[in-house]
Order: structure tokens, then C-alpha cells, then sequence
């Protein structure tokens, strides 16, 4: 009888530590936050292949760091109801064009909301599809002011990490080669705004950058910025997110990819995990 209650005892400490087992794997499970990310992929076909290579890239990146990434081209849904359900918005290839959308998305960075936003999501010119109608965003948010220029064709460049310091940037070699990607330039200096903290830039060993048919779509010296913070919100915005494309035989085939790069992809994993509270703060 003594060796029976004993089996019965051993058998339970194993039912327990089964029910340990399952509990802690449910816990792990648990996402650490909940990214949702907008996007148009409408216009341009850069923009679109772009666009439809994160919608898979990062979904992969979720479930290696262990967070939920959802995507909508419902920009309708920059509400404060559904926003209160995410620790990061992702602006992919846009920006949002309604007053209420603006509105929303304004009162989320404005309490505490972290935002990443790629490329386009910064393009403004006046006049155009989307002007500078948005002086909050790109003057005071981005601090960019309106898009001025850019290079051509996409062309990889060598970015420079200006700051070695900050979360986003901390793994990165001090130069490094980018996937190909269209440049911009803009109107502002971010150097002379004291909240804007410039990540990267293109690197002088880059020069000449690009080949259009135009003289000003090739880069001969100058100072550019890529990535930065504005230190007074949670946010990063990169300007990488424009794929080459086959426009020249006209097949519209995707030549490259964004996130094809492993130590491009290493800043937006750290930017994103910076932003989320999840990794050491700044």
C-alpha cells in the first residue's frame, strides 16, 4: 500500500508539472506588443512591391520576436478605439489624408504612441497629389518639411550610423551598404532642429549617387539624412521602402528587395523593438 500511494503521488507530481508546463507555454506564447501597419500600394510600382514584401517580411519578424503584426489599407481605422489596441503604428507607404484620421493619429503620438514609418510616408510637394497640407506632421513630427528631390534610378548607397548610441543603431558597423533604394531630399535641415537626433545618412563614399536622365536625380556631394528620431515622440522614420523595378523593358518585374539586407533589416528589428518598449531605452 506504501508503494501504491507513492505511484499515486509520483503520478500527480507528473500531472502537475504537466499543467506547469502548458501554463508557462501559454504565458510565452502571450505576444510581447501589437504592431498595426497602413498602406495604399497603389500608386507606383516601386512603392507596391515594396509594400507587399513587408506584409510578409514582417510577419515572420513577429513570430521570431514574438509580437503580433497586423496590416490595413483602411485608413478610416486611425480611430482612438482601434489604435488603443496597438503599442506601434507603422505608416508604410502613406500618410493619412482625412481630418479625422490626422486628428487620431495626432492625440495617439501626442499620449505616448509609438510610430515607424518607411519612404513615402514622408513625401510631401506642393503642388501634387499630396501637398503639404499637414504643416504638424511634416514640419513639426517628421521636421523634414516637403519632399524636394530625389535620386535615380533606386541605387544602393553607403549610409554612415551618425549616432551609435541609440537603440535603432547600436548593432550596426559604422558604414554599410543599403538595399537599392530612391533617395529624397527635403527642404529642411534636420540638423539645425534640436529635437530631430539623425540616426544615418549617406555616406560621402557613396557619391556620385544615382544616374537619371536629369542632372539632379545624381547626387554629387551634399549632406542627407535617411533615419531619425524626433526626440520629443516615439517614433523613427526611415527613408528606405522603394524596391528597383523593371521599368525600363517594361515587364514591371521587382530587380530588388528592402528587406534583403541583413544589416538594413538588423535596424528596423531594433528600431521596432526600441519603439515597443522592448528593448533598452535611449
Amino acid at each position: 500500500m506504501k508503494f501504491h500511494g507513492t505511484g499515486i503521488w509520483f503520478i500527480s507530481l507528473l500531472v502537475a508539472a504537466c499543467f506547469c508546463g502548458q501554463h508557462v507555454q501559454a504565458q510565452s506564447a502571450t505576444p510581447r506588443f501589437k504592431v498595426i501597419a497602413f498602406y495604399n500600394a497603389q500608386h507606383d510600382q516601386a512603392h507596391i512591391s515594396y509594400v507587399h514584401e513587408a506584409n510578409k517580411w514582417f510577419p515572420a519578424i513577429a513570430k521570431k520576436y514574438h509580437f503580433t503584426y497586423d496590416s490595413t489599407n483602411n485608413w478610416d481605422n486611425l480611430n482612438a478605439a482601434f489604435l488603443a489596441q496597438y503599442q506601434v503604428v507603422i505608416f508604410l507607404d502613406a500618410r493619412p489624408e482625412l481630418p479625422a484620421q490626422r486628428k487620431a493619429f495626432r492625440k495617439y503620438m501626442d499620449h505616448g504612441g509609438a510610430w515607424m514609418g518607411f519612404h513615402f510616408a514622408g513625401f510631401a510637394l506642393t503642388p501634387s497629389e499630396y501637398p503639404q497640407d499637414w504643416d504638424w506632421y511634416h514640419n513639426e513630427f517628421l521636421g523634414a518639411g516637403s519632399y524636394v528631390g530625389n535620386t535615380w534610378p533606386a541605387t544602393a548607397a553607403f549610409l554612415r550610423v551618425e549616432d551609435n548610441t541609440h537603440p535603432a543603431t547600436r548593432h550596426l558597423p559604422q558604414v554599410f551598404r543599403s538595399s537599392p533604394n530612391e533617395w529624397y531630399r527635403w527642404s529642411n535641415d534636420l540638423r539645425a532642429n534640436p529635437d530631430i537626433r539623425i540616426l544615418l545618412s549617406i555616406d560621402p563614399s557613396s557619391f556620385p549617387l544615382g544616374n537619371g536622365p536629369r542632372a539632379y536625380e545624381t547626387w554629387h556631394t551634399g549632406y542627407y539624412p535617411v533615419a531619425w528620431t524626433n526626440e520629443r515622440y516615439r517614433m523613427l522614420y526611415i527613408n528606405m521602402g522603394h524596391n528597383d523595378i523593371d521599368y525600363e523593358h517594361k515587364t514591371n518585374k521587382t530587380l530588388s528587395y528592402t528587406f534583403a539586407n541583413n544589416i538594413q533589416d538588423r535596424l528596423i528589428i531594433d528600431g521596432l523593438l526600441w519603439l515597443a518598449g522592448s528593448n533598452s531605452k535611449k
